[in-house]
């Protein structure tokens, strides 16, 4: 069943992706060589909770830790540790706030030091999906519009989507319906109406649309080991206009990509 949100919770859920926006501003600030993926963790739940806030992810279904940090070759879900940053990976940093009862979603992915133009160019062209995506995402469309979109622009310039996992309704809680596939036909799926709110989250590899899960049960990797990348956002669908609640503002502040 989807939930339809009011008016008032839209707005909270829009108080909450500031809180989380301005989270992933603070994180950006320590994005570099040398650094541990664990101290990033450290940053964001101190700076959420420190905001009268809570972690989404920590805690959710037993996840351990407030970010899923996923580099190189993991597509999403992976754990906070002790790896240092290294010239020439990337990182998606996956983030979730709960606030006044609701949750917010969003994630960015980071290039670090000279990264081969080939990573780049998949970094550009999943970010560029995205808002293909979210301009499909209005009233009187159907979630598979917004797959679509994702797909062909991707798939054109040579990349594979991940169809596993896909983005997802939320509010009261971190998952709803509908489920928001990053592919698919025109025309089909659930008609997006007034009081949606959903995520949507490219998950675009460089290689092979295979994916494996490790044993840990959570972290999500590339069959061929191949770079994947992924951005998020959180957006409200209005009779008339499409809101986007996430914000990556603070985090393109920091790093110019």
């Amino acid at each position: 069943m989807i939930h339809y949100k009011t008016s008032e919770e839209v707005q909270k859920i829009k108080e909450s992706a500031d809180i989380l926006g301005r989270a992933h501003g603070e994180i950006a600030k320590h994005i570099k060589e040398g650094v541990k993926t664990s101290f990033l963790d450290k940053i964001a739940e101190e700076f959420i909770r420190d905001h009268g806030a809570v972690p989404s992810f920590k805690g959710y279904n037993g996840f351990p830790a407030s970010l899923c940090i996923s580099v190189n070759e993991v597509v999403v879900h992976g754990f906070p540790s002790e790896y240092e940053l290294k010239d020439g990976d990337i990182i998606s940093v996956d983030c979730g706030v709960f606030h006044q009862g609701f949750h917010s979603d969003s994630a960015y992915t980071y290039p670090i030091g000279e990264v081969s133009p080939s990573v780049l160019a998949l970094l550009k062209a999943t970010k560029d999906s995205l808002y293909l995506g979210i301009e499909q995402a209005k009233s009187g469309n159907r979630v598979g519009d917004i797959g679509h979109a994702i797909q062909k622009f991707v798939e054109a310039k040579g990349y594979t989507v991940v169809r596993e996992l896909v983005g997802h309704g939320l509010g009261k809680n971190l998952h709803e319906a509908p489920e928001v596939p990053n592919y698919g036909k025109k025309g089909s799926g659930p008609l997006l109406k007034q009081g949606m709110v959903i995520a949507i989250e490219p998950m675009i590899n460089l290689g092979s649309r295979n994916i494996v899960q490790e044993r840990d049960g959570w972290t999500i990797r590339t069959a061929d080991r191949k770079p994947s990348a992924h951005y998020e956002h959180t957006v409200a669908i209005f009779e008339d206009r499409t809101e986007v609640l996430t914000t990556h503002k603070y985090i393109e502040e920091i790093v110019k990509f």
